[in-house]
């Protein structure tokens, strides 16, 4: 947990009293992604992104963002991940041969989901791309296994015990086991750095693995889970209207409002059991 929560001094008012307590705080510091490839026979280091994240797994978190992003499409395309000393920065140096798409990276920084256009534009893309809906009925899921998930992953959330300020993700199997939980102040973050983690295990597509996520599921979010092939997103909050329309078309199931023995199901009922 080192050097992600940093201790405060705070004032504290309960009705009329007040009082000097120590607290925790959730760390946020920005991290750079460098790209090292080839490129008409020289080697070449692109800066690629730039994200504010809860320092921790880093390398996790850059190789799951390069996957969503369509650079990396499996592990073997990796030839080292490596911090740079001295810098909140991280560089992936890709194996020779692997193409990149430049122009690709740059558009997507004016496909956010913050952004209804475009988020439209994003959901295009992905239909121009090739991407295919998941198989029907692969990756099935109880409901008993469900409804389990949000406290399992309450109690796997150390730093936010700590600190009460982090976004929590979680891959998880048709048994209900956690096979990797990741904290951020990010929401996106630790989705990636859950993808990251998959890939770094070879463990991709992930057909029988569900994703439950913190907060509200974004189209973002179900498009994350989708390129890594996660056949069902789950949500303690609500989804939004692109990320609903997404999932119905690439037959994702999504489920919202996930707390205690009750959820709503958006899309792919029939991988419920």
């Amino acid at each position: 947990m080192s050097g992600r929560s940093q201790p405060i001094l705070v004032a504290r008012i309960r009705g009329d009293l007040r009082e000097s307590v120590h607290d925790s705080v959730a760390v946020e510091e920005p991290l750079e992604i460098r790209l090292g490839f080839e490129a008409d026979g020289e080697r070449r280091t692109q800066s690629i992104s730039i994200t504010m994240r809860t320092p921790g797994d880093d390398d996790d978190l850059a190789l799951g963002f390069l996957f969503g992003e369509g650079v990396l499409r499996s592990r073997e395309d990796v030839a080292i991940v490596k911090p740079c000393s001295g810098e909140n920065a991280i560089r992936v140096e890709l194996e020779d041969g692997v193409d990149v798409d430049l122009e690709r990276l740059q558009r997507h920084f004016y496909t956010t989901s913050s952004c209804g256009i475009c988020g439209k534009a994003s959901l295009d893309a992905l239909r121009a791309q090739g991407a295919e809906p998941l198989v029907a009925r692969r990756g099935m899921f109880s409901r008993e296994v469900l409804v389990s998930i949000p406290d399992r992953l309450r109690s796997a959330q150390a730093v936010f015990d700590t600190t009460g300020g982090l976004h929590a993700a979680a891959a998880f199997d048709a048994r209900g086991e956690l096979l990797i939980v990741r904290e951020d102040v990010g929401r996106h973050n630790a989705v990636d750095k859950i993808i990251g983690a998959l890939l770094s295990a070879n463990r991709l597509p992930a057909h029988e693995t569900g994703l439950m996520v913190s907060g509200r599921a974004s189209f973002e979010l179900m498009q994350k889970a989708l390129v890594a092939g996660m056949p069902l997103l789950a949500a303690v909050s609500a989804p939004s209207s692109l990320a609903v329309e997404l999932a119905r078309e690439f037959n994702v199931t999504l489920v919202g409002f996930l707390r205690g023995d009750n959820f709503n199901i958006y899309a792919g009922e029939d991988r419920i059991a």
